[in-house]
């Protein structure tokens, strides 16, 4: 007797990521939002009565990509201060408009079109640090996108807190407000070195270990950064948090663009993740990450945007090609992060800094239905040699035809569906960005 499932995918090829390679003329099967099977495509009809069956001929599915680094919100900064280095968007532009403007609702809009476009390009996850998580995570969940809200945490004032107690204060009680959501996750999200007191990182540390969540935060971004530590603390930033315990399988280093040999091993041995922003990191002048070395020596690798004002797309396709390419071309290497380590990068990686490999990151049964179909039939990318090679040097997020987050369809054929309450489209959207810019530029 066949057992009634809810979906039955017909793609070309499957890239489960866990094992190597595409399998070919397979079918995935999905039920209650959870991928329940993956086996030969003739098998699928005689073990399985599906509601509905998908034929994706031509295309590839992949797990949903996992964004491991974003400020969702700022997509309505998006070109708003561009050219500029890092401390000097950051001082003169960005925290100026920031104290300005930001606020819940802002924080809401932004994030709504921020998860419109990951949505469409394939990202399923996103790890966000952002002022008022609360609105956030409340945006994502209308969205229906998968996210890890960052308890964001500076010393200095803004519209959302007044220290560093505050900051904590309000987002542990946005994390018992929200943590029934089953798309949200959370981590705590000191925002770097340069803004952080020793007192604070070592409370951060406590509350971390006790309650078993991420911390997500800036680390070697940019060499004033490494210097002003060392005039500061006597060394610099990593080895500062290493004294101070943070650094363990939860720790998750954004950018880390400037470490040293010693860095990368201490990164290793403590098991700590690295979210790699390549198009950020060119952006802002930062440097470029040693993503061969610290794949070399077992780090564990995933990709992040970074916000929109500093990127500026949310594509998480266009970080896999850059992250390949950039690695080959600073080491000399062309083997150096082979298309197959930044796929898994932009996926299982994502998941497992996230500790959410249990659940998401790879297509295999038990596992969540984040999931993603990339059409490779169009000319450009004829003939299909390697299908994971084409993901990564190939196709782009225009190439997304269709995205599932825990089985429920959120792209179909291109089209974005299902954003949530009020019918909310794509036009609302566009508005609500219209009306933010002429309230920044006014």
């Amino acid at each position: 007797m066949k057992i009634p499932v809810d979906l039955l995918l017909l793609p070309q090829w499957v890239v489960p990521v866990e094992t190597d390679g595409a399998l070919t003329d397979y079918a995935v099967v999905v039920h209650d939002g959870e991928i329940l099977d993956v086996l030969p495509a003739a098998d699928a009809p005689v073990r399985y009565d599906a509601a509905r069956t998908l034929a994706l001929p031509g295309q590839v599915l992949i797990p949903g990509l996992v964004n491991l680094h974003c400020h969702a919100a700022m997509s309505l900064l998006r070109g708003f201060a561009d050219d500029q280095p890092l401390m000097a968007w950051l001082h003169q532009h960005i925290w100026p408009a920031e104290k300005k403007h930001v606020s819940g609702a802002f924080v809401r809009d932004g994030t709504l079109l921020a998860a419109a476009e990951m949505l469409a390009g394939g990202i399923t996850t996103v790890n966000d640090m952002y002022f008022f998580p609360q609105a956030a995570g409340e945006a994502f969940v209308q969205a229906g996108m998968r996210a890890a809200l960052g308890m964001i945490v500076l010393e200095f004032p803004s519209a959302y807190a007044v220290d560093a107690d505050d900051y904590l204060a309000k987002g542990l009680a946005m994390r018992d407000e929200l943590k029934e959501e089953p798309l949200l996750s959370f981590t705590f999200a000191p925002h770097a070195p340069y803004t952080i007191s020793d007192t604070t990182f070592g409370r951060i540390s406590t509350l971390a270990e006790q309650l078993g969540l991420p911390i997500h935060t800036h680390i070697h971004e940019t060499d004033d950064e490494i210097r002003d530590s060392i005039k500061q603390y006597g060394v610099r930033p990593l080895e500062r948090l290493a004294r101070l315990g943070l650094l363990g399988p939860n720790f998750i280093g954004v950018h880390a663009v400037h470490l040293d040999d010693a860095e990368i091993e201490l990164l290793a041995q403590h098991g700590c993740h690295v979210a790699h922003c390549p198009s950020s990191n060119l952006k802002l002048a930062s440097g470029i990450a040693p993503a061969a070395r610290l794949g070399d020596a077992s780090v564990n690798l995933g990709l992040g945007t970074d916000g929109a004002a500093s990127n500026n797309r949310l594509d998480l396709f266009a970080e896999m090609r850059l992250a390949a390419l950039l690695a080959k071309g600073v080491s000399g290497n062309a083997t150096a992060l082979p298309a197959a380590a930044a796929l898994r990068a932009a996926t299982l990686g994502g998941a497992r800094a996230l500790n959410l490999d249990s659940q998401i990151g790879s297509i295999t049964p038990g596992k969540r239905a984040d999931l993603v179909a990339v059409d490779l039939s169009a000319t450009s990318s004829q003939p299909v040699f390697d299908p994971v090679s084409h993901l990564v040097y190939v196709a782009g997020r225009e190439n997304v035809s269709h995205v599932w987050v825990d089985g429920k369809l959120k792209l179909d054929n291109r089209r974005l569906v299902d954003l949530g309450q009020n019918n909310l489209n794509i036009d609302d959207l566009n508005a609500r960005a219209a009306y933010w810019r002429a309230k920044i530029t006014a």
